[in-house]
């Protein structure tokens, strides 16, 4: 396995953490990050998309699938800036801006293997 697969690869096993942990147990996980627990249904909804995407770094990673790669890293950039500016309008907590930093810095690694 090459860097730049192994690098998609690892995003696809912390995505199917991510959304597994806030599937199955979003009220213990949310108050680690400082969010509120709650009862809506928009967490879990959020989980079961987080999973169906971890499945598609899994492949494009299993195929090699570089247009995917690429598509990835404009994606993860994406999800930052959008937590970003969610923040800034105070639309979400600061603490949202952990899990964007994982995706930026996904990206970033992403990036670097494949012009390397």
């Amino acid at each position: 396995m090459d860097s730049t697969t192994t690098s998609i690869f690892v995003f696809g096993i912390y995505l199917i953490f991510v959304g597994a942990g806030f599937l199955l147990i979003p009220n213990i996980l949310l108050p680690l990050f400082r969010f509120p627990k709650t009862d809506e249904p928009w967490i879990r909804v959020m989980a079961a998309l987080v999973l169906v995407i971890s499945f598609f770094y899994l492949v494009a990673a299993h195929h090699n699938i570089k247009p995917i790669y690429w598509a990835t890293i404009y994606g993860r950039l994406f999800v930052f800036l959008s937590f970003i500016v969610l923040v800034l309008t105070k639309r979400a907590q600061p603490m949202l801006l952990v899990f964007g930093i994982v995706d930026a810095l996904g990206a970033m690694w992403t990036l670097l293997t494949l012009l390397s």
